[in-house]
């Protein structure tokens, strides 16, 4: 059985392309960057023209690139550098439907005694900019706004954002994971201090993201030790992976019409397919400004985790919420934070799509998934109204 994947805000394939630019670096080309023989030392312009590619990629310059493990150490190197730089300042603002990346380090900046202010979202996801003017503060260090959902796909305001926390000189991070390669960022026109992405999210290997760092912008390195990434990110370079997420990058600059347009047309025919045949079925999110691959389900008096089973085993890759969060029983934060009701919220199942998809494997789902519904409906101890429960215990 062939798999549909339909799966890409977790992890993407790797583009073959991608894989044939880091084979020989596998193989041939395994010196270390570093050292002062040319075996080695010949490896340096391929990560040069992989920064370049990124940088191109993000309209920045290559100077402002620095390699790193994922976007979760991109996320905490922005944080932590813009706390150290600033001392005296104990406060952060951020949103309640961030990754865990981001919401994780602020609750452990919590307990070292720091304030984190948490913006709220309406019930499309989207969040009061009034309200984010009003929590900026004296003291705040750090703004750190993610730049498109990855449950939703919502699309945050981020030049507007920007606008609001420049104005009052305060430092703006935006994990920009979920957006990178999808749709059109210029960091020339958006005065972010820092951004973050994945390698593994744009067709490219696990294990290597970026953090882009706004030249003039105070940065303390998250590791110590060597002198790698001019010493703002110690430890050998991953070549293979950086050379990786380079042709990653070219290669998504070269198909951002094709997300846009096809990957978008596959998402839309899929969305109105199931809204059409399977009732009592509504739209997460903010269906106007959201990326064009992804869309969030939820389906009434149904669980996530059923139907993710149901349909694994007809070859369908889906998610309830972030990979990142799964394994937990409870509905997802996001969906809590946009007070979608609880009886179609542990229903909810996230649809993401890529330019590997086609259309023959979304008539596939749009046959499988609604008697899925229609059997797991049946057997539901929810089916009426009446016993479902009114509310959630989580927080």
């Amino acid at each position: 059985m062939n798999t549909i994947y339909l799966d890409n805000n977790a992890t993407t394939k790797i583009d073959p392309l991608v894989l044939k630019e880091m084979m020989p670096f596998l193989t041939d080309y395994y010196g270390n960057p570093s050292s002062m023989h040319k075996f080695g030392g010949q490896v340096s312009s391929d990560i040069a023209k992989a920064r370049h590619n990124l940088a191109s990629l993000l309209n920045a310059h290559p100077d402002e690139i620095i390699f790193t493990a994922g976007g979760t150490e991109s996320d905490n190197t922005a944080i932590y550098s813009a706390l150290e730089a600033q001392p005296e300042k104990k406060h952060l603002i951020t949103t309640r439907v961030e990754h865990p990346a981001i919401l994780n380090v602020c609750h452990h900046l919590e307990e070292r005694g720091y304030e984190v202010t948490y913006l709220n979202v309406d019930e499309k996801g989207q969040l009061d900019l009034e309200e984010l003017r009003g929590a900026l503060r004296p003291d705040t260090a750090l703004v750190t706004i993610m730049y498109a959902n990855s449950e939703t796909g919502v699309i945050f305001p981020m030049h507007e954002i920007a606008k609001i926390v420049k104005e009052r000189g305060i430092m703006l991070h935006t994990d920009a994971v979920q957006a990178v390669g999808k749709i059109t960022i210029d960091l020339e026109k958006l005065p972010v201090d820092y951004l973050s992405l994945s390698g593994h999210k744009i067709h490219g290997p696990k294990g290597i993201g970026a953090l882009f760092v706004r030249k003039g912008v105070s940065f303390r390195p998250h590791l110590r030790g060597g002198h790698q990434e001019h010493g703002r990110r110690a430890g050998t370079e991953n070549t293979a992976a950086i050379v990786g997420i380079g042709k990653a990058a070219e290669l998504a600059q070269i198909n951002m019409e094709i997300e846009n347009t096809g990957v978008k047309h596959m998402r839309d025919t899929l969305e109105k397919g199931l809204l059409k045949t399977i009732p009592d079925a509504i739209i997460n999110g903010d269906t106007e400004n959201r990326l064009p691959n992804t869309t969030n389900i939820s389906f009434k008096h149904v669980e996530g985790e059923a139907i993710l089973l149901m349909m694994d085993g007809h070859g369908i890759a889906a998610s309830s919420g972030s990979a990142c969060t799964s394994g937990s029983l409870e509905p997802s934060h996001v969906l809590r934070a946009m007070g979608v009701p609880f009886t179609f919220a542990h229903g909810s199942i996230r649809f993401s799509l890529s330019r590997f998809n086609s259309d023959d494997e979304i008539k596939v789902v749009l046959k499988e998934l609604p008697p899925i519904i229609k059997r797991l409906r049946e057997i539901s101890p929810y089916k009426n109204e009446e016993s479902a429960p009114r509310s959630c215990s989580c927080k």
